[in-house]
């Protein structure tokens, strides 16, 4: 069964920049659809961006136009550039499949604070 760990996470000033990484293992990676998801305290689970199996993405307005997703199948990993980072972007990020049907790994730290 496919196993994710996301990396990348940190304490990052406004306006700043990170790239989140999330390693799959698995050799069926490259056929599933992937998505990142943050969620932050108190509220659900949302889903940011995802990528296909084809590489086509999409965004939510929350961020698009500041973040890039991509995958490198060869390495069974998922990335999510993120740039202008804002305070309201602090939270846990996820990594999943679209249809989150892969177990949910531990997640990574996103902290936008001055």
């Amino acid at each position: 069964q496919v196993q994710l760990v996301e990396s990348g996470g940190g304490l990052v000033q406004p306006g700043g920049s990170l790239r989140l990484s999330c390693a799959a293992s698995g050799s069926i990676f490259s056929i599933y659809a992937m998505g990142w998801y943050r969620q932050a305290p108190g509220k659900q689970r949302e889903l940011v961006a995802h990528i296909t199996s084809g590489s086509n993405t999409n965004y939510a307005d929350s961020v698009k136009g500041r973040s890039t997703i991509s995958r490198d199948n060869a390495k069974n990993t998922v990335y999510l550039q993120m740039n202008s980072l804002k305070p309201e972007d602090t939270a846990v990020y996820y990594c999943n499949a679209l249809d989150r049907s892969l177990p949910w790994g531990q997640g990574t730290q996103v902290t936008v604070s001055s």
